[in-house]
C-alpha cells in the first residue's frame, strides 16, 4: 500500500488537477491512501470532501510582498506550519508528496524535504508561482503544463484533466455526446454553438461585449451558450438561440456542445480546449503579470486559437474577428486540428508517472 499526500489549492486551477490525480490514484489501487493538504479558506475545503477525500488543513500563509509586521511574523509562522506538516507525514507514514502550488504547497515541500520523502511538483501555469519555484529546488520530479515554463529539470506533461473531460478527448467521444449535450442546454442538435465563458465570477468585458454583439452572432445562424458568472441577473435577455446560465456545472457537456470557444485564457480553459480540439478565441485577463497571454501563446502560434487583447475586445472586434469565423467551417476545422496538435489529453497519466518515478528512484 502506498500513502500519498497531495498538497495545494486555493483556486480551481490548483484543485481540479490535484483531484484528477487523486481520482487516478484511487482508481488504480483502492488500497492506497490519498490525503489532501490544504487550507480552510481555499476552494479545496469544499471540493475535496465532496469528492470523498480526507482534507488536512494548515494555516493560510501569504508570502509578504512589503516590509510589514506580517512580514516579520512570516518566518516564525512558516516554521510552525512546516513542523505541523512534518508530524503529519511521519504519523501517517506518507510515501510521496505531490504539490500543485497554492498556499499549502510551500510548507509541504519543506516538510517533505526535511523528512526525506520523495517530492513531485506540478506547475499548471506558464509563469510559476513562488511556492513551486521553491519546491523545484528539492523535487525528485517536476512536471509542467505549458512547454517553456521556467522550472529546472521540468518535463512537459500537460494538465491533469478531470475524468469527465479526459473521456471527451477519446477519438469521436465529443461528437458522440454532442446531440445529448445540446439537448441538455435546450439547443437544437443541428445548430452550431459558440461557448462563452469568463470563469466562475464572470468576465465583465466579455459579457458586455457578447451581449452588445449578440444579435449579429445569432443572425449568423449560431446559438450562444453563455456562462456569465451571474451577469445574467444584471441584464436579463431573451433571444431565440441565446442560452445564458450563471455557471456551468457540467463543463463536459458544454465542451461537447461547442463548435467554438470564447473566453479568458486561464490554464484550464486553454489546456482543456486544446486537449479536446476546440477552436478558441482567447481574451486574456489584463490584470497581473501577463500570464494569461503566455498561456495562449502556443495555441495561437499553432493556428488553433485567436488572441484579442481585453481592451480591444469590443462589439466591433466581434464583427471583424469572430463573425468571419462563424461563416467559415473550413477554417474552424483547420483550427480544431491545430488545437489538437498542441493538446495533451493524457496529462493525468503523465503526472502519475512522475509520482511513480520519484518513488522508484528513492527506492533504488
Amino acid at each position: 500500500m502506498t500513502r500519498y499526500l497531495l498538497a495545494g489549492g486555493g483556486t480551481a486551477g490548483h484543485v481540479n488537477p490535484l483531484l484528477a490525480v487523486a481520482d487516478r490514484l484511487r482508481a488504480r489501487d483502492a488500497a492506497d491512501e490519498v490525503l489532501v493538504l490544504g487550507t480552510a479558506e481555499g476552494l479545496e475545503s469544499r471540493l475535496v470532501p465532496e469528492r470523498g477525500y480526507e482534507l488536512a488543513t494548515i494555516p493560510k500563509l501569504p508570502l509578504p510582498r512589503r516590509p510589514t509586521p506580517a512580514a516579520i511574523r512570516f518566518p516564525f509562522a512558516l516554521r510552525r506550519t512546516v513542523r505541523q506538516v512534518r508530524r503529519l507525514i511521519a504519523d501517517r507514514g506518507i510515501d510521496v508528496v505531490l504539490g500543485v502550488g497554492g498556499y499549502a504547497a510551500a510548507p509541504a515541500y519543506l516538510a517533505a524535504h526535511r523528512e526525506r520523502v520523495p517530492l513531485v511538483i506540478h506547475e499548471a501555469n506558464s509563469i510559476p508561482g513562488w511556492a513551486n519555484r521553491l519546491g523545484a529546488r528539492y523535487a525528485d520530479q517536476v512536471g509542467i503544463a505549458f512547454s517553456g515554463t521556467p522550472l529546472p529539470r521540468a518535463r512537459h506533461v500537460g494538465l491533469p484533466l478531470r475524468p469527465e473531460i479526459e473521456a471527451l478527448a477519446a477519438p469521436g467521444a465529443r461528437l458522440a455526446m454532442q446531440a445529448a449535450a445540446r439537448e441538455f442546454y435546450g439547443i437544437a442538435p443541428e445548430r452550431p454553438v459558440l461557448l462563452v465563458t469568463g470563469g466562475s465570477s464572470g468576465a465583465q468585458r466579455i459579457n458586455e461585449t457578447v451581449v452588445a454583439a449578440l444579435d449579429d452572432v445569432l443572425a449568423a445562424g449560431w446559438d450562444v451558450l453563455h456562462a456569465s458568472g451571474g451577469f445574467r441577473d444584471a441584464i436579463p435577455l431573451q433571444r431565440e438561440g441565446y442560452h445564458p446560465v450563471a455557471y456551468l456545472d457540467r463543463m463536459d457537456l458544454a465542451y461537447a456542445a461547442a463548435d467554438l470557444s470564447l473566453g479568458r485564457a486561464g490554464t484550464g480553459t486553454v489546456l482543456e480546449t486544446a486537449a479536446l480540439g476546440i477552436p478558441a478565441v482567447f481574451v486574456p485577463y489584463a490584470v497581473g503579470n501577463g500570464e494569461q497571454a503566455r498561456n495562449a501563446r502556443e495555441a495561437v502560434a499553432a493556428g488553433g486559437a485567436i488572441l484579442v487583447e481585453d481592451a480591444a475586445f469590443t462589439p466591433t472586434a466581434v464583427r471583424e474577428t469572430i463573425l468571419p469565423l462563424l461563416g467559415d467551417r473550413g477554417r474552424l476545422d483547420s483550427m480544431a486540428t491545430a488545437m489538437t496538435s498542441v493538446g495533451i489529453p493524457d496529462g493525468t497519466a503523465r503526472a502519475v508517472a512522475l509520482i511513480d518515478a520519484a518513488v522508484a528512484s528513492r527506492a533504488r
